[in-house]
C-alpha cells in the first residue's frame, strides 16, 4: 500500500490513529499523514506494515508532547495543515446513559485526558484546520457538555467550527454507523460534504444512490468454504435460536410482543445487537470493537463474521495488513473510522484549502 501513497503539499498529523482507518480516507482526499500516534502497540505494528516510514509515536496522548509530534513531522507550529483524530469514545457511548455507576463525559478521567490532549495539541500546533470524530452520543444528554467544551475551546483559539451527526451509510459505507464529526478552520467555515447515498424508501424521490448493502460487498466472500462455523461459532447457548432468527432480525423475534408462539426472551431485555443477524439486502449494523459469540451483527449464515468481511463492511482495502491475533485484528477494524467516511470529509477540507488563503 505504501507504494501507492502520493506526496502532497497538505500535511496531516493523526491522533488516536489506531490501525489507520481515518488516515486511509484522509490520504485519498489529498493529504499526506506525516506523523501518527496511539497507545496501542499492535495498532502501531499494523500501521507500519501499511505506512512504512511514517513516524508513529506509541504512548498516551498525555505522555506525548506537541513538540515531539511536530519534530517527528518535521514541522513548526502553524505549518500543519490538518489535525485529525477521534478520542476514545466509551465515556460518550450510549451505554453510559444507563451505566450511572460509571463516570460520564469529561468526568471520566480517560475522556478528560484524551479530549484535553487533542485540544492541547490543537492550541500548541495551531493547524490551519482540524477534524475530530466521535460517537453520536457526544452530542446528546449529559455528554453534550463535552461537545460544547470542544467547540468553545476551538472558538477561543480562533477556529470557525461546525459539527454534525452523520450516518456512514449516507456516504457510501455498507454500514449504519452514526458518528459526530467536528470540523474547524482558521479561514472560515468548512462546507460539509453532502450525502451521496440514501435509504431507498419507496415514494421518496432523490438523486442519491441507494444505500450499499452487506450482500453487495460480501457477495464474493459468501462461499461454501467460508460458510463453515469452525472458529466462527455464534450464539453460544442460544445458537439454535440464532439459526431461527430471520436475516435482519435479532432476539426480539423470540418475544411475545412479536407474536412468537414459544417466546424465549422478554421485550427489550437485552442489548439490540444480541443475536442480531445481517440481511444481505440491507447495510450492516455498526461493527463493534469486540468480537463476540452472542452480540452481532452476525452473518446471515448464523456465524461470526470473518475479519476480511468486517474490513469490507468498514470499507478498508482488501490488501490492508493487520498485526495480532484474530481478536486484536477485529478490535482494530471495529474501532476504526470507515475510510470512505473519512475520505468524504477529507475531500471537503481539501476543497476548503483550494477556496481559501491561509
Amino acid at each position: 500500500m505504501s507504494s501507492k501513497r502520493k506526496k502532497s503539499g497538505l500535511k496531516c498529523i493523526s491522533l488516536f490513529t489506531g490501525c489507520g482507518g481515518l488516515d486511509i480516507g484522509i490520504e485519498k482526499a489529498g493529504f499526506e499523514v506525516v506523523a501518527a500516534t496511539d497507545i496501542d502497540k499492535t495498532c502501531a505494528a499494523s500501521y507500519s506494515l501499511n505506512y512504512p516510514g511514517v513516524p508513529y509515536l506509541v504512548g498516551t496522548i498525555g505522555s506525548i508532547s506537541t513538540e515531539q509530534l511536530l519534530e517527528a513531522a518535521k514541522l513548526q507550529p502553524g505549518e500543519l495543515d490538518l489535525l485529525a483524530g477521534g478520542p476514545p469514545c466509551p465515556a460518550f457511548s450510549k451505554s453510559r446513559f444507563y451505566r450511572t455507576e460509571k463516570p460520564r463525559a469529561l468526568d471520566d478521567p480517560v475522556a478528560a485526558e484524551t479530549v484535553g490532549g487533542y485540544l492541547r495539541i490543537l492550541k500548541e500546533a495551531r493547524p490551519k484546520t482540524f477534524i475530530l470524530e466521535n460517537v453520536r452520543g457526544l452530542a446528546y444528554g449529559v455528554h453534550r457538555e463535552a461537545l460544547e467544551y470542544i467547540l468553545s475551546t476551538a472558538a477561543a483559539l480562533g477556529y470557525k467550527t461546525n459539527w454534525q451527526i452523520v450516518n456512514s451509510a449516507d456516504y457510501g459505507a455498507p454500514q449504519i454507523r452514526e458518528r459526530c464529526l467536528v470540523m474547524g478552520s482558521l479561514a472560515g467555515n468548512i462546507t460539509p460534504p453532502l450525502p451521496t447515498h440514501a435509504k431507498n424508501t419507496p415514494g421518496i424521490a432523490n438523486n442519491l444512490n441507494p444505500w450499499v448493502t452487506a450482500g453487495e460487498v460480501l457477495f464474493d466472500l459468501d462461499t461454501e468454504e467460508n460458510a463453515s462455523h469452525d472458529g466462527h461459532f455464534a450464539g453460544g447457548k442460544h445458537h439454535q435460536q440464532l439459526l431461527e432468527v430471520p436475516p435482519g432480525d435479532n432476539y426480539l423475534y423470540f418475544t411475545t410482543e412479536r407474536g412468537h408462539p414459544e417466546p424465549v426472551f422478554r421485550w427489550r431485555s437485552r442489548y439490540w445487537s444480541f443475536l442480531l443477524k445481517l440481511s444481505p439486502t440491507m447495510p450492516s449494523w455498526t461493527i463493534q470493537a469486540r468480537r463476540s459469540n452472542n452480540m452481532g451483527p452476525f452473518h446471515w449464515r448464523s456465524r461470526i463474521l470473518r475479519v476480511e468481511e468486517i474490513k469490507r463492511i468498514q470499507t478498508f482495502p482488501d490488501d490492508y495488513l493487520l498485526s495480532g491475533n484474530i481478536e486484536k485484528q477485529w478490535r482494530q477494524i471495529g474501532n476504526a473510522v470507515p475510510p470512505i467516511l473519512a475520505f468524504r470529509f477529507g475531500e471537503a477540507i481539501a476543497k476548503h484549502f483550494k477556496a481559501n488563503k491561509f
